[in-house]
């Protein structure tokens, strides 16, 4: 069976870009870059994109196109007995689809809510009376899971880079002009303050300055989905003379802009109405809502804004989900249609699971966790952390570097600037960070 293409470079981009940017960027990304010092937090995250990001996606795209297969089946050609490097990735999307797509539906029914009316009222209250119901949300959740497979089962460029190619611009369209419209509230000048200027007030000790630093790896290590396998996956349907090193900078750095977007959209609202900034749900579904229902236009802004997340987040989906869908295809030989099918079917009801977890079955838990608490926890605290890690050892050690730098340099079309830092960033920095980021996760 030939291998699908990506039927242009920008394609590529984009699809990754889109892979990349998630609802970590919206609801995380400007939260803890300013309260971790805002621009000290932003220069060490700048540099540790440049020193940690990049190599790791630059080693994931190599290792998928220079074996042409899904994550697992890759680390296998390299060598028979790493394949767990992949597994782990793939068992980390399909973790993450199962509580991605539980958001993803959440997201929608604040779309259509909003469609539907000028306010929600109390924003607390219809948080919680939402997803605490037993049904409606169970049914959110599986109408985002059917958008997730109808765009993979149409196949890499016709289902995946095509979205991409609409989907990513009018992201960032929208984001620009929600941030135009946030620049001009009263009190704006604040969230611009929280998130660029330098709060040396943060840093009273080595120690405190260490606690940013953790934090900027982390956040660059899960905002671009390192170790999820999806970059493999992506990869391995890339053109033999694709510049993979340029890919491994605009990656990161378009993911950075949309973060920095963000913050300039989201802050500036947030500090207009009194409001704390605040991460995660919280920030999405109350804090926002409450501020879109108490200003002018507010309805409309709404509705933008939750498209804008809608994107993100479906876009991210999807990259996990082929990356699932992948090893079906190659491994067992299935249709796209039957195999994205039965990843879908499978996160699916997973999600069910997680969706009730918030509501009717809140009282079940596991290790002091509610199901879906639990799977955010294995994800982004353990198997991300072990994917990643062994990721650096499968390519620069087992793999061996030679060959990883023929194939970064497209067999010699682009040279590789500075292999020696390379090498001794995926042998030994990388490897030790990763180390860090896991145990100060799960300690």
């Amino acid at each position: 069976m030939k291998r699908e293409q990506w039927s242009s470079n920008m394609g590529f981009l984009l699809a990754a870009a889109g892979s990349a940017i998630g609802l970590g960027n919206l609801w995380k990304f400007p939260y803890v870059a300013g309260s971790n010092g805002g621009a000290i937090f932003l220069i060490l995250y700048l540099i540790l994109l440049i020193l940690l990001g990049a190599p790791l996606l630059l080693t994931e795209m190599a290792v998928g196109r220079a074996t042409r297969l899904n994550a697992i089946d890759a680390c296998k050609a390299i060598h028979p007995r790493w394949g767990f490097v992949g597994a782990a990735g793939v068992v980390g999307a399909f973790v993450i689809l199962s509580y991605y797509s539980v958001i993803g539906g959440w997201v929608l029914k604040y779309l259509f809510a909003y469609l539907r009316h000028s306010s929600l009222g109390d924003a607390d209250t219809y948080y919680t009376g939402f997803i605490t119901k037993p049904l409606e949300p169970v049914l959110w959740h599986l109408l985002f899971a059917a958008c997730c497979f109808g765009i993979v089962a149409f196949g890499v460029s016709k289902g995946i880079e095509r979205i991409s190619k609409i989907f990513l611009p009018v992201l960032l369209i929208t984001l620009i002009g929600i941030g135009g419209y946030a620049l001009t509230l009263p009190g704006a000048a604040q969230g611009l303050r929280f998130l660029f200027l330098p709060d040396f007030s943060h840093i009273q000790s080595f120690s405190d300055l260490g606690t940013i630093l953790v934090q900027a790896m982390g956040q660059v290590f899960f905002s671009l989905s390192i170790g999820m396998g999806t970059l493999i996956t992506y990869g391995s349907y890339l053109d033999k003379q694709a510049n993979l090193q340029k890919n491994a900078v605009m990656i990161p750095l378009f993911d950075l802009i949309i973060a920095l977007l963000a913050g300039i959209a989201i802050l500036p609202c947030v500090f207009s109405f009194g409001l704390e900034p605040s991460a995660g749900s919280g920030l999405l579904f109350r804090s926002l809502p409450y501020v879109f229902d108490h200003m002018t236009g507010g309805r409309w802004l709404a509705i933008a804004f939750f498209v804008l997340v809608f994107i993100a987040a479906v876009t991210s989906a999807i990259s996990l989900l082929e990356s699932i869908a992948a090893f079906f295809i190659d491994r067992l030989h299935w249709h796209r249609i039957s195999a994205s099918g039965l990843a879908t079917l499978c996160f699916a009801l997973i999600g069910v699971a997680n969706s009730l977890s918030m509501g009717v079955w809140s009282d079940f838990t596991l290790f002091g966790m509610s199901l879906f608490d639990l799977m955010v926890f294995l994800s982004d605290n353990v198997l991300m952390p072990i994917g990643g890690f062994f990721l650096c050892i499968l390519a620069s050690r087992i793999w061996g570097f030679p060959k990883l730098l023929q194939e970064i340099s497209s067999n010699g079309t682009y040279p590789v600037r500075f292999p020696s830092i390379l090498r001794w960033i995926l042998r030994w920095m990388a490897p030790a960070m990763i180390l860090v980021i896991f145990f100060v996760s799960l300690f």
